[in-house]
């Protein structure tokens, strides 16, 4: 693909327009070096738009996620949760981009939150600000990763064939997030008992107005980054969302679940596009957490449990979004070094933190940062953009439910077949890694979590190359990390051996 207008450049090659001779033209341009990296002030203000726009539906869905009861029957509360969301996000994203300088922006981490709400929250014995230290715990033995370089050696430790996989997959994985949050993709209820877990639209055909906003939006945007329109993705994104609020003013279409819980399958898939009335912040959740609660409660054994299970998957999340957004930027070097890596993960291990001790859930990096990477964001201006969106969403909140995810979700299968380029790079006629590469790519979008990928990659990875005779080939770092997934993976098996299930 040829590069785009934008500033973007074709996935995995370095920026082609270096500096002028003259040199930054002004300190902004400096100290986040927007020349050198073939970048201008406009790219990084459309790609930290961008990102914002394709990830601020967390500030909504978090707090739903994690709206449930602990086992004693207490809430977080959806207003408190929505707000604390924001500001995790604003504070560590900022935080990415003035001090790591990368276009990373952070959240409450899918997957996480909801490993939280189903599984942690409903041990007997557990309240939320139990859980939330859990996850506060977790974010400081992360801390102490990255402080040691342990976490930096582990990345490096990476075979070139995964890292190259883990790009692929974040592409796979956000087209298929695109594709699900439009309803273009649906799962298929366990009643309907059939081998197929997805299906197309509703009951296998495309049926109502939000379906309609995302194909509009898909082709809007894919023909315009194909002609090299500047701002193709936030073009494509504003029309998107311009369409889908004069529709549901002209239809009231509605939400797919409403308030009473009455759902429609030809609704919105979560925000219904609107705007709401304005209320203050509540951000009274900030330091509830009780970062030893769990272990008083459910035992030392069982705590140290939980915290492993977080702490593996916030740590290989945060990896592999790394090395994705990093090599679809172009800052990858030729041996596939990230400029700044431990302040990266140095970030990524606080808002780990942070998002516990706010009782937001832990703060990730977000491979919807993709999309304003597509835009042409290249530095850490484009985060220090979305950060300050986040500040205001704190006060703002409401303005989130202008734009519907069908808006969004063309932007996430654009940039994930952008991503997807990326496989011809995998040596197919070295099978001993082109398997490995093929299981890590696969199962991202299959089991919807970065880290399962991960982990089945480098676990294959290790047994077949010893198999083939060739283990010398294997850091020993990865056999580590091999063995720590096995326990990972066989979570619930271990429990019962030890009597915890």
């Amino acid at each position: 693909m040829s590069s785009r207008t934008t500033g973007a450049t074709p996935p995995g090659t370095a920026p082609s327009n270096p500096a002028s001779p003259a040199g930054p033209r002004s300190g902004l341009d400096r100290f986040f070096g927007i020349s050198a990296l073939g970048s201008s002030v406009g790219q990084e203000v459309r790609g930290g738009i961008a990102t914002f726009l394709a990830m601020s539906y967390i500030v909504v869905l978090n707090p739903l996620i994690l709206s449930g009861p602990d086992s004693t029957g207490a809430v977080l509360g959806i207003p408190r949760v929505a707000a604390a969301t924001a500001l995790v996000a604003a504070v560590a994203t900022l935080a990415m981009g003035l001090w790591a300088r990368h276009p990373f922006a952070l959240a409450s981490g899918l997957g996480v939150n909801a490993f939280l709400a189903i599984t942690v929250a409903t041990t007997p014995g557990l309240t939320w600000p139990d859980v939330m230290g859990l996850v506060v715990i977790a974010g400081l033995v992360m801390v102490v990763l990255v402080a040691t370089g342990f976490r930096t050696a582990v990345f490096n430790a990476v075979p070139e064939a995964l890292k190259t996989a883990i790009v692929v997959g974040i592409g796979l994985f956000i087209a298929l997030i695109g594709l699900v949050n439009a309803g273009f993709v649906r799962r298929l209820p366990d009643a309907a008992g059939t081998t197929v877990p997805v299906g197309l639209g509703t009951g296998g055909e495309l049926a109502g107005w939000p379906v309609l906003v995302f194909i509009v939006g898909l082709l809007v945007t894919a023909i315009l980054v194909i002609r090299n329109v500047r701002g193709a993705i936030l073009v494509g994104i504003v029309t998107a969302t311009v369409l889908a609020n004069i529709l549901e003013a002209v239809f009231h279409i509605g939400p797919s679940v409403g308030a009473d819980g009455s759902h429609n399958p030809t609704g919105w898939a979560l925000v219904a596009p609107s705007l709401p009335e304005w209320a203050a912040p509540d951000l009274s959740l900030l330091g509830s957490a009780r970062p030893f609660g769990a272990f008083e409660a459910v035992g030392g054994l069982m705590g140290a449990l939980l915290v492993f299970a977080i702490l593996l998957s916030v740590f290989f999340d945060a990896m592999g979004s790394t090395v994705g957004l990093a090599r679809e930027a172009g800052s990858m070097d030729e041996h596939g070094n990230v400029p700044r890596l431990n302040r990266v993960l140095m970030v990524d291990a606080l808002a780990v933190t942070g998002g516990g001790a706010a009782s937001a859930s832990a703060g990730q990096i977000y491979v919807e940062s993709g999309t304003g990477i597509g835009e042409g964001a290249r530095t850490g201006l484009a985060s220090v953009v979305t950060g300050l969106m986040f500040v205001a969403t704190i006060f703002l909140t409401p303005l989130i439910h202008l734009v519907p995810f069908e808006a969004v979700a063309p932007a996430l299968v654009v940039v994930g077949f952008m991503m997807c380029s990326q496989v011809v790079r995998i040596d197919w006629t070295d099978w001993g890694a082109a398997l490995p590469a093929f299981l890590t790519f696969i199962l991202m979008p299959f089991t919807y979590s970065i880290a399962n990928g991960i982990g089945a990659g480098m676990i294959a990875y290790a047994v077949i190359r010893t198999g083939q005779g060739r283990a010398r080939e294997v850091h020993p770092l990865l056999w580590v990390v091999a063995a720590a997934f096995v326990l990972y993976f066989g979570m619930g098996v271990f429990r019962g051996i030890l009597g915890l299930a």
